[in-house]
C-alpha cells in the first residue's frame, strides 16, 4: 500500500517500491528497488534499524545517513543536492523538514511532496517524488526564496549554481552503461566498472546532443538485455545536462555504496533568485528493473504510453523529400514524387529544406519563412493540393531557432541573434541561433509559423536544430551579457506549446542534426524524434536498438533510404534496408522517381507489411536477445564489432510477435547455434513462419536449419520450451541481411 505514517512514506507500483524515513533533521531513502510487499510502520522501523548506522574511523561522530537533499551538514563529501550562495557570502545550506504529504492508492504509485527549509538563505525547497504506475520514479524540485524581511541577508539575491537529483545505490551495483556518439552515429553504448570517485557526464551543447549520456544505467556485474538488476536515470531537459554516478570510500551511508543522479547543467549566473522568486528544475526520471535492460526499457515505454498526449492514432507511413531532391526543388519533380509516394502507400508527404526564399544551399535563407516564388510561383498550394488529392497528409521542414546571416531577418534585426556583446563567434553550418528569450523574437517566430501552418493546413512539422549553441548569452544595449541557455530552452518549449494550442491537430518531430535532441523534455512538446541523419541500415540497427532503451518504436522515425547511403557510401540490399526501417515510425527517404518497377513493388509490399504490423509494433513490448558473441551490452561501441542482432516486439498479452534476425558482419564461427527468442513463455506453444514479403535474405550456408524450409512455406508448430529455453537454431546469414519471423501463441 502507499502510506504516510508518522515516521515513514512508502510508495509501490509495478513491482518496485520506495521507502523514505521522515525521521531526523532530513528525510532519507531507506530503499529504492524491488517491491517489499505491504510494509507496516514496524517493518519500516526494522528497515531503518538495519540500515547499518555505524560510525567510521576518521569520520563524523554520528552515523551518516544519505538524505533526500544531501549537503556537507549531513557529513556528505560527495556532490551536494544543490550549490549556490547568497550575494555577500553564505554558501553552506542547512535544511530541515518543514512538511511532508503523500497521496496515492494502494500498489498504484503515488506522490510524496516534502518541503525543506533553509532558514539562513530564506529559501524553501519543494521536493517531489512521483512513482508512476509503470514503476518510473520522477523527481523534481522547486527552490523558492521567501519574500524579504528586515534582515539584509534575506533581501540579497541567491545565485544558484547547480541542483542535482540524487538517489542511493546498493553495493551490488558495480557496472556503468551510458552512451556517447557523433553525427550519424548517435547513442553508441560504452560500459565500464564503477570505481571510486565521480563518473560525471556534462553536456554543454545547448541541447541534449548527439553524444548525450541519454540513460545512465548502473547494474550488477554482467547485466544484459534479459537479465540482471539495473538502476537508471534520464534527465528530461533539452539543454545543457549533467549525469553522474559517485562512489566514496565510505559509501553513501549505511548499506548504500554509491549514488546515481542528474540535472540541468547551469552556467555561472544563469539563475539568480531575488526574494519571492522561484526556480523549477527539469524532471529526472529514475527506474529500476530486475529483468535487465529490456525490463528497464519496458518501464519507460509504458510510462510514455500512459501520457495523455501520447500519439494514439496509427502512425502514418512517411515520405520525406530530403534525400530525394536535397535543395533542388522543382515543382514538376516534386509533384511526380507525390504521385509515386501515393502509389506505394505513403500516408504523409513531408517537404524538406529548400522551399523558402533564397534557399538553394545551406548558406542563406534561414529566418525568412516565406515560400520562394522562383520555385513555387503559386506558393505551396499545387503540391499541397496534389498531396491531399491522394489522401495523404502534408508536412513541412522548418528550423525556426536558427538564422543565416544572408537573410532578410538577420539584415533587419542583427540584434536578434544570440551572442555576446563582443561579437558573434564562428558559425556552424553557416548559421547562428536566434535569441528566443527576447519577446520580439518569440512573437515573430510564432506569427510566422502560425501563418504557414494556417495557410497550408500543415499536418506535421519536421522541426530541426542543426547547430550546437556556443556562447549562449544574450546582450542588451547598455547592459552586460547574461547567460541564456535555460531561458532559450524554456522559450522553445513555450513556442511549441503556443503553436500547438493554435493548431491542436499539428504533429511535430524533434530533429537536431539527426538525433541531437532526443530527450523526454522535448517529447513533452513534440510527437516523435528523428534518431539520426544516417539511414545506412548497418548503422541504424545499432542506433535504433539503443534509442529504444528509452523510447518506444512509435516515437522514433525509421526511414528507408536509397541503396547507396547518403552518409556512409555503403551499398546495401533493399530487403535489409526495409526490414530495418520496419521497427519504428516508418518512412521513406529516397527519390521514388528513380526507382524501377521492381523496387516500387517491394516498397509497396513493405508499406502493406508496415500497416499490417504497426498496431503490434507500436503497442507491444520491445525485446532484444542476449547473444554469446560481441553483440551484447558489453560490446565495444563500434557496430562493425557486432555480427548478429535479434530484436523484436511481443504483444502485451504475449500472443503475437514479430522478430528480426539481422547480420551486420562476418564472424569467426560458421554457425550461430541455438538462440533463445526473447519475450516468449517456455510452457506455451507457438506457431512460427518466415515473412518473405520483402524477399528472402541470402545465406552463408548451403542449407539452413530443418525448421526453416517448412517455415518458408507454412506455419510451423513449436513448443515454447524450444523457442524460449533451449533456443532455436537460426540460419547463418550473409552480412547485411535480415530475416523476419512472425510468431503466434496457440495455447
Amino acid at each position: 500500500m502507499a502510506t504516510l505514517t508518522a515516521g515513514y512514506a512508502y510508495l509501490r507500483a509495478a513491482g518496485t517500491s520506495l521507502v523514505v524515513a521522515l525521521t531526523g533533521p532530513l528525510p532519507h531513502v531507506l530503499h529504492w528497488g524491488a517491491d517489499l510487499g505491504a510494509l507496516t510502520e514496524a517493518d519500516c522501523e526494522a528497515l531503518d534499524l538495519t540500515g547499518d548506522g555505524s560510525v567510521l574511523n576518521n569520520a563524523l561522530d554520528v552515523p551518516r545517513r544519505f538524505s533526500v537533499w544531501p549537503t556537507e551538514a549531513d557529513g556528505w563529501s560527495g556532490t551536494p543536492a544543490h550549490e549556490g550562495h547568497l550575494a555577500g557570502g553564505l554558501t553552506a545550506p542547512r535544511l530541515r523538514l518543514s512538511s511532508a504529504e503523500q497521496t496515492g492508492a494502494e500498489s498504484a504509485g503515488g506522490e510524496l511532496v516534502m518541503v525543506l527549509a533553509d532558514d539562513a538563505a530564506a529559501m524553501d525547497i519543494t521536493l517531489t517524488y512521483n512513482l508512476t504506475t509503470s514503476g518510473v520514479l520522477t523527481v523534481r524540485s522547486t527552490l523558492t526564496r521567501r519574500p524579504s524581511g528586515p534582515d539584509a541577508a534575506e533581501a540579497a539575491p541567491y545565485d544558484l549554481a547547480a541542483v542535482t537529483a540524487l538517489l542511493p545505490l546498493p553495493r551490488r551495483a558495480t557496472e556503468i552503461l551510458d552512451f556517447t556518439g557523433k553525427w550519424s552515429r548517435e547513442r553508441a553504448p560504452q560500459r565500464r566498472p564503477l570505481a571510486f570517485g565521480t563518473h560525471l557526464r556534462a553536456a554543454r551543447r545547448g541541447k541534449s546532443g548527439v553524444d548525450s549520456p541519454y540513460l545512465l544505467t548502473v547494474g550488477v556485474p554482467g547485466f544484459g538485455f534479459r537479465h540482471g538488476e539495473v538502476w537508471g536515470v534520464h534527465v528530461a531537459w533539452s539543454g545543457d545536462q549533467r549525469y553522474l554516478v559517485e562512489q566514496l570510500p565510505e559509501g553513501a551511508g549505511g548499506v548504500h555504496a554509491a549514488v546515481l543522479g542528474g540535472g540541468e547543467q547551469l552556467r555561472p549566473g544563469e539563475v539568480r533568485l531575488a526574494p519571492g522568486e522561484s526556480h523549477r528544475t527539469p524532471v529526472c526520471h529514475f527506474a529500476w528493473s530486475d529483468a535487465g535492460l529490456d525490463g528497464l526499457a519496458d518501464r519507460f515505454h509504458e510510462h510514455l504510453r500512459a501520457r495523455p498526449a501520447h500519439p494514439r492514432a496509427a502512425r502514418p507511413l512517411v515520405l520525406n523529400t530530403w534525400e530525394a531532391v536535397y535543395f533542388d526543388h522543382d515543382s514538376d519533380r516534386l509533384l511526380a514524387l507525390a504521385d509515386r509516394a501515393a502509389q506505394v502507400g505513403v500516408e504523409r508527404f513531408v517537404l524538406d529544406d529548400g522551399w523558402f526564399r533564397g534557399r538553394r544551399s545551406d548558406t542563406a535563407g534561414l529566418g525568412d519563412w516565406t515560400v520562394d516564388p522562383d520555385v513555387w510561383p503559386d506558393g505551396l498550394t499545387p503540391v499541397v493540393e496534389r498531396v491531399r488529392a491522394h489522401g495523404m497528409q502534408f508536412g513541412l521542414w522548418v528550423e525556426p531557432e536558427m538564422v543565416n546571416l544572408d537573410s532578410r531577418l538577420a539584415r533587419e534585426h542583427p540584434d536578434w541573434i544570440l551572442g555576446p556583446a563582443a561579437g558573434l563567434g564562428a558559425s556552424a553550418r553557416n548559421q547562428y541561433a536566434l535569441d528566443l528569450s527576447r519577446p520580439e523574437v518569440w512573437n515573430h517566430l510564432l506569427a510566422a509559423l502560425d501563418a504557414l501552418v494556417g495557410e497550408y493546413a500543415v499536418d506535421f512539422l519536421k522541426w530541426d536544430h542543426n547547430r550546437e549553441i556556443a556562447e549562449s548569452v544574450h546582450y542588451r544595449a547598455g547592459r552586460t551579457d547574461a547567460p541564456a541557455g535555460h531561458r532559450q530552452v524554456d522559450a522553445l518549449y513555450r513556442l511549441l506549446d503556443a503553436l500547438r494550442e493554435r493548431h491542436p491537430a499539428l504533429e511535430v518531430e524533434s530533429c537536431a542534426s539527426g538525433g541531437g535532441r532526443v530527450d523526454l523534455g522535448i517529447l513533452e512538446h513534440t510527437d516523435r524524434v528523428w534518431p539520426s541523419d544516417c539511414n545506412d541500415p548497418v548503422e541504424r540497427q545499432v542506433i535504433q536498438r539503443w534509442t529504444g532503451q528509452l523510447l518506444p518504436p512509435e516515437l522514433v522515425g525509421t526511414h528507408v533510404g536509397a541503396a547507396l547511403s547518403h552518409t556512409t557510401g555503403r551499398l546495401t540490399a533493399d530487403s535489409f534496408r526495409l526490414a530495418t526501417a520496419l521497427f519504428g515510425h516508418a518512412g521513406i527517404e529516397q527519390d521514388l522517381n528513380r526507382c524501377d518497377a521492381a523496387e516500387l513493388e517491394r516498397l509497396t509490399s513493405w508499406s502493406a507489411l508496415y500497416r499490417e504490423f504497426r498496431g503490434l509494433l507500436h503497442s507491444g513490448r520491445s525485446v532484444r536477445a542476449d547473444l554469446d558473441e560481441p553483440d551484447s551490452p558489453a560490446a565495444p561501441a563500434d557496430p562493425t564489432g557486432q555480427t548478429n542482432i535479434l530484436h523484436g516486439v511481443v504483444s502485451r498479452d504475449g500472443t503475437h510477435a514479430l522478430m528480426c534476425w539481422a547480420r551486420l558482419a562476418t564472424s569467426a564461427a560458421g554457425q550461430s547455434g541455438r538462440v533463445r527468442l526473447p519475450g516468449l513463455k517456455s510452457r506455451a506453444r507457438y506457431r512460427l513462419r518466415v515473412r518473405d514479403d520483402l524477399g528472402l535474405p541470402s545465406f552463408h550456408q548451403t542449407s539452413g536449419p530443418g525448421w526453416l524450409d517448412r517455415a518458408l512455406k507454412e506455419w510451423v508448430d513449436l513448443p515454447g520450451a524450444v523457442l524460449a529455453t533451449v533456443g532455436l537454431p537460426l540460419p547463418t546469414l550473409n552480412p547485411q541481411q535480415a530475416l523476419l519471423l512472425e510468431i503466434r501463441r496457440t495455447e
